[in-house]
């Protein structure tokens, strides 16, 4: 069986085809991150237009690529939601054109489904039950998660998501945009005891997190502080090891709660370094396996969209004729697979 995948949700159009026993054969990944830049976040209207200007010649250069017709294709996998509702559409209406000329199956795939199931595209991939974290710029939740499709939010972010706090971070000091990637590289040189930032709701029993009070805890601490050449690179430590360290209680006690023996973490925060690291120490605390994917599938991409995609469709699930994009589209909605007539 051979899926193309299609990722249009924000700020990255990827693009990638899976074959049963090979595995992911070809991608393809553009990001908008410059477009973006010097407005210091996305830009919903720019990010659909390159979108649009940016999906059929990817499409042609992997198809190309895989030698591989469309006509060869078994199936068309797209993101439908959660997400910016113009690139949502572009992904989805370009997919269904194709599905329908080719006559093959398309079905809309959840965005953060397909980022929980990114490290299964690991030779050593996790075995369902276990436990998730899934962190990105949109969404932070800690579901546990029984088989394909039977989801249960144990905790989430009332507020900001992490990727969000960072990147709002990162605007304070004045690093651009993407946040997490300017913050962790300046982090490396800040001095880690020099402020201590606090850790959101750690301090009473639950598994919700905040993040929305310590992004303002940061920008009272920005606004007063010494104009010294190390003070940013402080500041940044200091919130890095708040974030992870939340990270670290909420899975710890997530891990004691359901007794699972597998975390995976996924989605765009997952590529951050010392986030890995810490959570990996769970591994010996708890006895358990922590499981991350591919840093090149931790963020955005057309690869986690063409599997999740094949996961649903070798048993005969597709859309109908009608279909919409849902910009906002709660993962514990999703089912497990089912034949569809």
């Amino acid at each position: 069986m051979r899926i193309i995948g299609i990722e249009t949700s924000c700020d990255e159009t990827g693009v990638a085809v899976f074959e049963e026993g090979r595995g992911i054969i070809v991608e393809r990944l553009f990001s908008q991150a410059p477009v973006h830049a010097a407005y210091g976040g996305v830009v919903p209207e720019l990010a659909s237009r390159d979108h649009v200007r940016k999906l059929v010649p990817l499409v042609r250069e992997a198809l190309a690529d895989a030698s591989v017709d469309v006509d060869a294709l078994d199936g068309v996998a797209y993101t439908a939601g959660p997400g910016l509702a113009g690139a949502l559409v572009v992904g989805a209406c370009f997919a269904r054109a194709v599905a329908w000329g080719a006559q093959i199956p398309a079905l809309g795939i959840h965005h953060m489904e397909g980022h929980l199931l990114a490290p299964m595209l690991l030779e050593d991939s996790p075995e369902m039950p276990f436990l998730a974290l899934l962190v990105s710029g949109g969404h932070t939740l800690l579901v546990d998660v029984e088989g394909l499709g039977r989801y249960k939010i144990l905790g989430e972010s009332l507020d900001d998501a992490a990727g969000e706090a960072f990147d709002k971070v990162a605007k304070m000091l004045g690093l651009g945009y993407p946040g997490g990637p300017a913050i962790e590289k300046l982090a490396l040189s800040g001095d880690s005891k020099r402020f201590h930032f606090p850790r959101p709701m750690t301090d009473r029993p639950g598994l919700d997190m905040s993040f929305s009070g310590l992004k303002t805890y940061v920008m009272n601490i920005i606004r007063d502080m010494p104009n010294d050449t190390n003070a940013k690179a402080d500041v940044a430590r200091a919130f890095s090891d708040a974030i992870c360290d939340t990270f670290v209680i909420k899975c710890s006690r997530a891990l004691q709660n359901t007794g699972r023996k597998r975390l995976v973490v996924a989605g765009g925060v997952s590529a951050n370094t010392d986030l890995r690291a810490r959570l990996r120490t769970l591994e010996q605390r708890y006895d358990v396996t922590v499981y991350f994917p591919p840093i090149r599938y931790a963020t955005d991409n057309g690869a986690m969209i063409a599997y999740a995609g094949y996961r649903r469709l070798r048993v005969g699930e597709h859309d109908i004729s009608e279909f919409k994009v849902r910009p906002r589209w709660p993962i514990t909605e999703l089912r497990a697979p089912v034949k569809v007539g």
